[in-house]
């Protein structure tokens, strides 16, 4: 839904506004929703996107449905029957709008968030492209596609092929014949090096630190463990390492072949970067007309600057997904609840959390918590049948 237009200069006044409307935005749209908040009246959800789907829109083709990690479903609403031969970015895109406009969420795009500053009466101020919004609470729930990360190496500028990030990927059709570096050693990049191989000239992949491949089940007990990890390190004030960065990348048959067939033949990390490719203290050289940084995201979060929330560490402390700076702000998406399944639990507890918060103070206008939704859930199955799959889908 595009709903934007405010009158210059103008300030509106909402109790709650939410930043973003991919999982964890949509999933804390759906809990203020369920508990009483009115959207337009009491929140309002601010999204930069042309259109729903948050960032799984800017996929590219091939990663189609059955090769995403995992979908979780978002709350009230199954994602069921999806084609797993059919773009992520399709699939998970009508599921969003279908599910936006099933609970009436009323998103409003595309909308910048510019800054969010303090304001008056201990309200904040959240500057945007379509004017200037008061409220007194603030869920962020931004992700990390708007930053993606580009490592710096001597000589990169005189590099005379062509560089580009993930973020950035055609699909593998696009290096028929040329000589391609992968560099990263995630689960991105060991994609992208599977379905380049077979039309690239050359490809060569290298890391920072041997990848570690995992072997059996991801146990319910093993994902406990790993958001631990990251809850600790968010906890801490440092940035959070993504969920996948700890839990290893899954030994499937995929990978398996690309192991047998020498594509994922792993290189320490270059040295320098020369006109024609790259090069190694030790003398080696790589030819390349591409170099692909699959290189991970950095969390977007440019806009809080105005509060100083960020600690020596560089990252922002959160207990929960509050932000231990100012209790004002919770962030959703991120660190440990930087998953779909830890999207949804955050955008529930944020919700939990600020409810507190607006009904010790007075003025508040939502701390009743009727159940508005109960006839829109009642009808997301049947709207959801045209859309997609099963809650989690392994890599294949």
């Amino acid at each position: 839904m595009n709903n934007t237009g405010a009158q210059a200069g103008t300030v509106r006044e909402v109790d709650v506004v939410v930043v973003g409307a991919g999982q964890a935005g949509l999933s804390s749209a759906h809990h203020l929703r369920r508990t009483g908040f009115e959207p337009e009246r009491d929140f309002v959800v601010l999204d930069h996107a042309p259109r729903a789907g948050g960032a799984w829109q800017f996929r590219w083709p091939s990663l189609t449905y059955g090769k995403v990690h995992g979908m979780h479903s978002l709350p009230g609403m199954e994602l069921t029957e999806a084609d797993p031969a059919r773009p992520s970015s399709e699939v998970i895109a009508e599921y969003f709008d279908t599910y936006e406009r099933t609970f009436d969420l009323r998103v409003r795009r595309p909308v910048d968030v510019k800054a969010v500053r303090e304001g008056e009466a201990g309200r904040l101020l959240v500057e945007t492209s379509d004017g200037t919004w008061s409220t007194r609470a603030l869920i962020n729930a931004t992700g990390t596609w708007d930053r993606p990360f580009w490592p710096r190496f001597p000589g990169q500028e005189t590099f005379r092929g062509r560089q580009l990030h993930t973020a950035q990927y055609p699909g593998p059709e696009e290096f028929a014949g040329q000589r391609v570096v992968v560099v990263g050693g995630g689960a991105s990049g060991t994609q992208h090096l599977l379905e380049i191989a077979p039309y690239a000239a050359g490809t060569t992949w290298v890391t920072r630190r041997p990848p570690v491949f995992r072997e059996g089940p991801f146990t319910e007990d093993v994902g406990r463990e790993v958001v631990a990890l990251v809850e600790e390190r968010v906890r801490q004030g440092l940035p959070p390492k993504s969920v996948v960065s700890v839990t290893g990348l899954p030994l499937n048959d995929a990978i398996r072949r690309g192991i047998e067939d020498g594509v994922l033949d792993r290189q320490p990390m270059f040295d320098r970067i020369t006109p024609d490719g790259v090069e190694w203290d030790d003398g080696r050289r790589v030819a390349a007309d591409v170099i692909l940084w699959a290189t991970g995201f950095r969390a977007a979060i440019d806009h809080l600057a105005p509060l100083r929330l960020r600690e020596p560490g560089g990252g922002i402390r959160v207990e929960g997904t509050r932000a231990v700076a100012d209790p004002r702000i919770h962030l959703v998406g991120y660190g440990p609840s930087a998953s779909t399944i830890g999207a949804n639990r955050a955008g529930r507890a944020a919700v939990r959390d600020i409810r507190r918060l607006l009904a010790v103070a007075p003025g508040t206008a939502s701390t009743a918590a009727p159940d508005v939704t109960s006839t829109a859930a009642a009808n997301a199955t049947s709207a959801t049948a045209q859309t997609a799959a099963s809650k989690v889908v392994p890599v294949g």
